[in-house]
């Protein structure tokens, strides 16, 4: 959790302009979560510190490169009397990978209502992620046996009703995962933001693929997120453990689409996440 901390202290080398760092998690390109992080901490730091992020809107335009430093450009586009509005471009080797509206708003009192908390197994009865794949190591090939089994996982996630990555069954387009910090992290509302930004791009496009019965190793199917949406209803308790309930409503045009709701334990919902994936699958030839 410390080295995640640290890839999103981005760096400010002029006004509205920040650099952030790449780590090497194995994968041939930069992972989104972390992308649409940084962007945030480089928005969060234009901002009034009693300002906090409500809702963010971002799209992935080329793949990132996971050996160069990213560049997080900030417009500020509006600062009113309870909303501010930026818009931030994220740039490598000259070009835009990625671009996001940012919207932040003081805390102030409303009319309060929430959806209610699934009823499932809690976490404590669960294996963790990390425990679910050791059982099927000696049947993961690599490079995906190294990336799934030694990377470093600032988060702890648990599946309810395990997925079998390599030979997943067809399954009703709905998940459940508990998921929390994988370390004690500071309780500061910005940075907890940034933290669960990024862990909430970590399962969802999964679930988009249940009905389908493909696994992520097939060579035929070619995956990526085009968009993430993300709207903060709460400050997150990160240190807690968090339900993260998915479902797809709809597949088609080589796209799927996904929603999330983080809950709280007591109840509260935390965040709400959308995504759109690139699944697109090559019959062999």
């Amino acid at each position: 959790m410390a080295r995640l901390v640290a890839l999103l202290d981005v760096e400010s080398i002029e006004v509205d302009l920040f650099r952030g760092q790449s780590s090497d998690t194995g994968w041939t390109r930069v992972y989104g979560g972390q992308v649409v992080a940084q962007a945030l901490m480089a928005a969060s730091r234009t901002v009034r510190s009693e300002r906090l992020a409500h809702s963010l809107h971002a799209y992935f335009l080329r793949p990132g490169d996971p050996a160069a430093p990213i560049v997080y450009r900030v417009a500020r586009d509006r600062d009113g009397q309870s909303f501010s509005t930026r818009r931030i471009v994220a740039i490598q080797h000259g070009r835009p990978i990625f671009n996001m509206s940012a919207s932040f708003q003081i805390a102030e009192p409303g009319f309060d209502h929430v959806a209610k908390l699934p009823k499932v197994a809690q976490p404590e009865t669960l294996p963790s992620e990390l425990d679910t794949l050791r059982k099927i190591a000696d049947r993961i090939p690599e490079p995906h046996r190294k990336l799934w089994l030694e990377r470093e996982r600032p988060f702890e996630f648990r599946q309810i009703d395990p997925v079998d990555n390599l030979k997943p069954r067809k399954a009703p387009p709905v998940a459940y995962n508990w998921f929390k910090a994988a370390a004690s992290v500071s309780a500061d509302p910005v940075l907890a933001r940034c933290l669960l930004a990024y862990a909430s791009d970590m399962t969802l496009l999964d679930t988009c693929l249940l009905p389908h019965g493909v696994p992520w190793t097939d060579p035929n199917l070619q995956v990526a997120s085009l968009d993430h949406a993300l709207w903060f209803h709460d400050d997150p308790p990160l240190d807690e453990w968090l339900l993260y309930a998915q479902d797809s409503p709809v597949s088609g045009g080589g796209r799927g689409m996904n929603r999330g709701l983080i809950f709280a334990r007591d109840g509260r919902l935390i965040a709400t996440a959308m995504q759109e994936g690139l699944i697109r699958y090559r019959s062999p030839s």
